[in-house]
């Protein structure tokens, strides 16, 4: 597949490919994506707003530059920025590819960082030498305003335009939560809205922290997703249950949804509202309990995003799904084309269920 490089959330070109629950393939227009739904159903998005969490700065001690991207934090609450955890790199932006960026200065707890107007402080090495919490000093507002003013969305080197917050924020973005975009959400604007109505389907809205898709590092790869914080409205947890009892599909807008929806399903398979803290990786070993559903950008082998797909169709639909993407050239990456995928009901019938934890 090739990387769209153009920060346009929703080119009129934009491909579907199209994953029924007998594993038949077809290819849409994404525009057409409401045409797809079915009475009754209830489409779910991720209403995170994105974050300027990249920041520029030096590490104080060795007087080298660094560049901090903020990954995650405990809380949606504002005051869950003033310790997040950051993946650190060493000079240069995003024009160099990730996998080639410089390693920074070795990272101590007690290393002070200057991030233009803000000042934070090494609190812990997490099992890496470049994942780190940090502690941001000053006031929470101080914190907020720094990151507003000095803060730029994490990029990657595939799209050669500086990205600007409009480019990364969805058309139904509230909290400023997300570390990176929840690109599915682009497909959505409010003419495809008022098209799903007029189909008969509902729309609700969950707020999850949606992490990064790649640092670079294979080991730190391997940890993603992160541990994500999210919230399900009383309102949205009643339209899922409702739905479900009535025999609608729960279709997700973005792998956000998957995750923070499965993490707070209880073991008769209903939602519980309220936040939680999504810490499983759904894999082809996962047995999904509320989701029917899936629309996603396209994801390369070997990517977290990629691997959940597996929970929705099994191993040689997966492979088939990944020939039609290279075949006719998908776009893959956050402004790229997508896939729209009903669940198999051979997929992963033997797996148990997992219990979510959610407070």
């Amino acid at each position: 597949m090739l990387a769209a490089h153009l920060p346009i959330q929703r080119p009129s070109e934009a491909k579907l490919l199209v994953v029924d629950g007998l594993g038949n393939i077809r290819h849409w227009v994404r525009e057409k994506f409401a045409d797809l739904l079915h009475p009754g159903d209830l489409v779910v998005a991720n209403d995170a707003a994105t974050l300027p969490a990249s920041l520029s700065g030096e590490h104080e001690r060795s007087g080298r530059p660094v560049e901090v991207r903020l990954v995650g934090w405990g809380s949606l609450r504002p005051e869950a920025i003033r310790h997040a955890t950051a993946v650190v790199f060493g000079a240069g932006d995003f024009r160099t590819r990730t996998e080639d960026r410089p390693l920074p200065p070795e990272l101590e707890a007690g290393d002070r960082l200057a991030l233009g107007p803000l000042g934070a402080k090494v609190e812990a090495l997490l099992g890496h030498p470049r994942l780190a919490q940090l502690a941001f000093h000053g006031s929470l507002h101080k914190i907020w305003e720094g990151l507003a003013r000095h803060g730029r969305p994490i990029q990657y080197s595939h799209v050669k335009t500086p990205l600007a917050l409009w480019h990364v924020w969805t058309p139904i973005a509230g909290p400023p939560v997300a570390f990176e975009p929840p690109s599915a959400g682009f497909t959505l604007d409010w003419r495809t809205l008022a098209l799903q109505k007029q189909r008969g389907a509902k729309f609700a809205t969950i707020t999850h922290a949606a992490g990064v898709s790649s640092t670079g590092d294979a080991r730190l790869d391997a940890l993603l997703p992160l541990d994500e914080p999210y919230h399900i409205p009383s309102n949205t947890a009643s339209a899922v249950n409702q739905t479900r009892k009535r025999g609608g599909r729960i279709v997700a807008i973005g792998t956000t949804v998957v995750r923070a929806l499965e993490h707070a399903a209880q073991l008769d398979g209903s939602v519980r509202a309220g936040t939680g803290l999504a810490t499983q990786r759904i894999t082809s070993h996962s047995r999904l309990q509320v989701v029917d559903t899936l629309l996603s950008g396209t994801h390369e082998p070997g990517t977290s995003h990629y691997d959940l797909l597996g929970a929705f169709v099994d191993e040689k639909t997966l492979n088939r799904i990944d020939r039609e993407l290279h075949a006719l050239n998908y776009l893959t990456h956050e402004f790229g084309d997508s896939v729209f995928v009903e669940r198999m009901a051979e997929a992963n019938s033997e797996a148990p269920p997992t219990r979510a934890l959610v407070a």
